[in-house]
């Protein structure tokens, strides 16, 4: 069967993993409101095409924190790509460099941040962190992806607790028995009898993560660290006082807080009070080529896929994910030329007009 949008790599996903891995992909917290509002948001902004505008060449180049990248399209740090595919990460980090984009490595990876590097030794990374109640263990995890090459850190800030995930409790989830959060192999072990909460044991995470800890963490490295997570202009001004070099606008996928807006509705208010001091990115509920557009004309420098990295594994491991890619990146170059824009610079907030339904 011809692969010809991400919903046929959705459906495929759906059909052939177990029930407990599509429903941990797939889950949102609560009613899942917030999750069925990312998708539903892009579908209520519409575009404003300009024609005649000889869009016979196209460029979709962009940069990201001074890195040049082939499209504004990038992997969102999502867990336990082995639960998809064997190979898990490592398929995900080839295909990523294949297409010459960013991906975000997730501290709760099924494959090391070495394992990682070796797979795609000249791959561009983020790494995505927490913040623990044993700090050594952040402080740890941050010294050794600096010291293998990540090029920045991303903090997520949404999860004091872990989101109330109905099927997740219903289907009892955990990781089965041959997979483990490799980054933390061996440091939980006196441990086993606490009870586990996705893959390491409950009340890891630290509630009492606050902005002090911004400082914390750039006293410890010199990346760049960006924020993921923020979702009002309130928080957005304190993370630039706070010295960040980006921000990811992000409800984790609908995940976490249930009745939060829709990512692509925070967007516009956190570009506007950042006023380009720094990066802003978005992710949740991108689909589409025409979806990356409307995020850019909103004010995105790159937007980051989660779930479709996932389904793109259980097709066809590393290729799937090249090929969820490359549909994204065909999508947002024919939308481009359609609305008549040549490259990124041309892409701007004329583009869009956004529906008061």
């Amino acid at each position: 069967m011809a692969m010809v949008c991400l919903t046929d790599f959705e459906e495929y996903a759906k059909e052939h993993l177990s029930k407990a891995t599509w429903d941990y992909y797939a889950a949102g917290a609560d009613e899942c409101c917030t999750r069925d509002d990312n998708l539903l948001a892009y579908k209520r902004i519409r575009l404003r095409p300009r024609i005649l505008r000889d869009v016979s060449v196209s460029d979709t180049r962009t940069t990201v924190q001074g890195t040049e990248i082939s499209f504004p399209v990038g992997i969102a740090p999502t867990a336990f790509h082995c639960l998809a595919w064997h190979e898990g990460e490592m398929a995900t980090a080839r295909a990523t460099e294949a297409l010459n984009t960013c991906y975000i490595t997730s501290t709760y990876s099924t494959c090391s941040a070495e394992e990682i590097v070796a797979a795609a030794p000249n791959g561009y990374r983020w790494f995505q962190l927490y913040v623990y109640r044993d700090r050594k263990l952040s402080e740890q995890l941050v010294q050794r992806v600096e010291a293998l090459g990540y090029k920045a850190l991303v903090l997520t800030v949404d999860v004091p607790y872990t989101g109330k995930r109905r099927n997740d409790i219903r289907n009892q989830f955990r990781l089965p028995p041959h997979l483990k959060v490799k980054n933390f192999e061996g440091v939980f072990q006196q441990e086993t009898s606490a009870p586990e909460e996705y893959g390491i044991p409950a009340n890891t995470l630290d509630p009492s993560i606050s902005w002090k800890d911004v400082y914390w963490l750039q006293s410890l490295t010199r990346l760049p660290i960006i924020i993921k997570g923020i979702l009002t202009k309130e928080d957005a001004e304190l993370a630039v006082e706070h010295g960040v070099q980006g921000i990811i606008v992000s409800n984790h996928g609908g995940r976490q807080l249930d009745g939060g807006p829709a990512s692509i509705d925070a967007l516009a208010e956190i570009v506007d009070m950042v006023a380009g001091r720094i990066e802003v990115y978005v992710d949740g509920g991108i689909r589409t080529g025409s979806d990356v557009l409307k995020a850019l004309a909103l004010g995105a420098k790159c937007v980051f896929v989660g779930r479709p990295a996932v389904w793109g594994l259980a097709y066809k491991g590393e290729e799937g994910v090249r090929e969820v890619l490359q549909i994204l990146h065909d999508e947002f170059r024919l939308s481009m030329a359609l609305s008549g824009c040549r490259n990124i610079a041309e892409i701007n907030r004329n583009l869009v007009q956004c529906s008061k339904l």
